[in-house]
């Protein structure tokens, strides 16, 4: 394992977006036994800060492999594509409607007579669009139609972000 290699090379998965979290949480905990700093206390300082520097680059080829919105984006990346969503704007009105929709709904949840009863339709349905967006990008990034599924990640972006603040609304009711 290299420091410049890519996280999918350094985790020693194939480079796709449907990732075998058995395998990947495999290799992790063999690479973290490797890397760990503990194991390199009797060793040089270049040593030591090499093993801290490793461990570090598995730690965040782990964290970004596992979850499908950042492995998306890191896809897209290696590309050579912007997957920020700064610089690109969503057109997709039927897209947007839903999104308007369901943050309504979710600002309607506190004054609901039965908010848990609400909040779960609405964490339901971004859970489902989640999904679905989801499966897209895999497909469209099968099909290496890159621009298309940098359209899709910025969707999983905005209901990555309502699933957000679902749960913090969850936690406040719970809170209460």
């Amino acid at each position: 394992m290299k420091l410049s290699d890519d996280y999918f090379q350094i985790m020693q998965v194939p480079q796709n977006y449907d990732v075998d979290g058995a395998a990947l949480s495999e290799n992790y905990l063999k690479l973290q036994r490797q890397f760990h700093p503990d194991r390199f206390a009797a060793k040089s300082v270049q040593e030591q800060r090499l093993a801290v520097q490793m461990a570090s680059a598995v730690n965040h080829a782990y964290d970004t492999l596992r979850s499908p919105l950042l492995r998306a984006a890191y896809l897209l990346k290696l590309r050579g594509l912007d997957s920020s969503g700064e610089n690109t704007t969503v057109s997709d009105m039927t897209f947007l409607m839903s999104q308007m929709q369901l943050r309504e709904q979710l600002g309607a949840v506190t004054t609901a007579a039965e908010p848990f009863a609400e909040l779960d339709l609405v964490a339901t349905e971004v859970a489902k669009q989640l999904n679905t967006l989801q499966a897209q990008f895999g497909e469209q990034y099968a099909q290496k139609t890159f621009n298309t599924a940098a359209q899709t990640l910025i969707k999983m972006q905005f209901y990555n972000k309502l699933q957000l603040e679902v749960d913090a609304l969850e936690e406040s009711l719970e809170d209460a």
